[in-house]
């Protein structure tokens, strides 16, 4: 079975929103909703934030 990070293997621990539009191939509206959301956890530095990869990974461990 194909894991998932392994797939995201190309990208560091840390990610920007545009590495997470990639990433899932969404749009950058739809990224800041999952953001804002708690969808996808993440930290706020002034007018960025800050992903963990494993938080995007999170999204797709279905049990």
């Amino acid at each position: 079975m194909y894991k998932i990070e392994e797939m995201f293997s190309e990208y560091g621990d840390i990610v920007t929103v545009e590495e997470v539009m990639e990433m899932l191939q969404v749009g950058r509206v739809t990224v800041y909703r999952m953001l804002k959301s708690g969808k996808i956890r993440s930290l706020r530095i002034g007018k960025k934030y800050v992903v963990p990869k494993k938080s995007v990974v999170e999204l797709f461990n279905f049990q």
